[in-house]
């Protein structure tokens, strides 16, 4: 008797004719990359608005810090979510899920009435962080046989830079006439004028050969792993050590992200001394550098390979941020280290979620990267929490952000020196499990 079909069975195989026509990859990069701009926007509007919104609430710099450091536990739960969603639901479907939760929570942060109700609408941001992940899976899957996809990729993942470019210089401009609530308003209305155009996007290629694998055997995408055995296979003996390494990447780098990208302006202004109006200058010019360091790290990833690439930057921005805090408070000194300090320290993200996308198996890619991404909002957190407690001590701001941040940046670097090769990977089909060979 012929035995019963199974999924393991069942291939799909992909053609030369199955990659996406350039105008199809042209319009997903192109809405991608807007996706993650307003997320960013509206994501770090938050701590560019801090010092406005602390006034407001009359809130001191250590208690401004530690309201930001709750708020992060919160957006840690929520950044779990898509995690779950992407292996799941599809990459699409949960592009537009984390879209419109950020506009919505964008919309609302305005309406807030009180600290309660900001807390929590503002740990809901952790959807406008977690599209970062969704962009990295689903993009690595359609730019899967596209050279120099790296250098594409970092095009749309500079919305880093851009995002927070729009929402400093929004800010300058709209700060002083309608006040930081209409600000976060204008926000969520701009990103949910971009979701009627997410909605065509294309299925990615893993969607596509789920549905055509279920359709095969006459069931539902149901078939999929479970979380448990998603886990599993991330932490496999052939995997164990590059999934902690980006754990461990992801977690000790958002420490320093947290103190000098995030509030940076409260940084500036209480460790150099310069106004929230001119910060917001510093940082829009900047972020304009930060968007070339994108490009010029995704370029080099694909030359020297992207974990040796990424290494190098943040042991540099590391030191960056020290010269920055125990420099003069000259403010174009303040401009050129600020900007080489992004420009390392932001750059590197455009070859990291690239990395993150090649490095996972396929079957738990979904799961390995929001893993990984999911600590992101713990190293907030603590970065942002020991902040506030070496503040509340008397500690000055510049040492402050340096124990907090600076020392926690070089040692993200050293975790990421032990994550898989990606040069070994170049050759190898993304469908094959990862051998963690260094």
């Amino acid at each position: 008797m012929p035995r019963e079909t199974t999924v393991e069975d069942t291939e799909v195989r992909s053609s030369p004719g199955d990659q996406p026509r350039s105008r199809t990859l042209a319009y997903v990069c192109v809405i991608c990359g807007l996706a993650w701009v307003m997320s960013v926007y509206d994501f770090t509007l938050f701590g560019t608005l801090l010092p406005a919104i602390a006034e407001d609430f009359g809130w001191s710099a250590a208690e401004a810090t530690m309201f930001n450091t709750v708020c992060q536990i919160g957006i840690f739960f929520v950044s779990l979510v898509p995690g779950y969603l992407i292996d799941r639901v599809g990459r699409k479907k949960s592009l537009i899920i984390m879209m419109v939760g950020g506009a919505l929570v964008a919309g609302f942060t305005g309406a807030a009435t009180g600290v309660l109700s900001l807390l929590v609408i503002r740990a809901l941001s952790g959807l406008s962080l977690a599209e970062e992940v969704v962009n990295a899976v689903y993009l690595s899957e359609m730019l899967e046989k596209v050279k120099r996809r790296g250098l594409i990729y970092s095009l749309v993942q500079s919305g880093w830079p851009i995002g927070a470019l729009l929402g400093a210089g929004i800010c300058a401009l709209t700060l002083p006439l309608v006040g930081w609530r209409w600000s976060f308003v204008i926000a969520g209305v701009a990103t949910l004028l971009i979701v009627p155009f997410a909605l065509k996007l294309p299925v990615s290629r893993r969607d596509e050969k789920t549905a055509k694998v279920a359709a095969a055997l006459k069931a539902t995408p149901r078939e999929k792993k479970s979380l448990a055995q998603e886990f599993r296979i991330l932490f496999s003996p052939s995997l164990r050590k590059h999934t902690l390494a980006m754990c461990g990447a992801w977690l000790f780098n958002w420490f320093g992200n947290q103190v000098f990208t995030v509030l940076g302006t409260t940084v500036l202004l209480e460790a150099k001394g310069i106004p929230l109006e001119r910060g917001l200058i510093i940082l829009v010019v900047s972020n304009v550098v930060a968007f070339i360091g994108y490009l010029c790290h995704g370029w080099l990833g694909d030359r020297v390979g992207r974990r040796n690439t990424i290494v190098r930057s943040w042991m540099i921005a590391a030191a960056l941020s020290v010269v920055l805090m125990l420099g003069p408070s000259n403010e174009l000194f303040v401009f050129v280290i600020y900007s080489l300090f992004l420009f390392f320290q932001l750059g590197p993200y455009a070859a990291l979620l690239f990395y993150m996308g090649e490095s996972f198996p396929e079957e738990a890619r979904g799961s390995g990267a929001n893993l990984a991404h999911a600590l992101a909002p713990i190293g907030s957190i603590f970065g942002s929490g020991i902040l506030a407690v070496l503040l509340g001590m008397g500690v000055s701001m510049s040492w402050s952000a340096i124990f907090a941040g600076s020392i926690f940046l070089a040692i993200s670097a050293f975790c990421m020196r032990f994550g898989v090769d990606d040069r070994k990977l170049r050759d190898r089909s993304t469908t094959q499990p990862v051998a963690a060979k260094h």
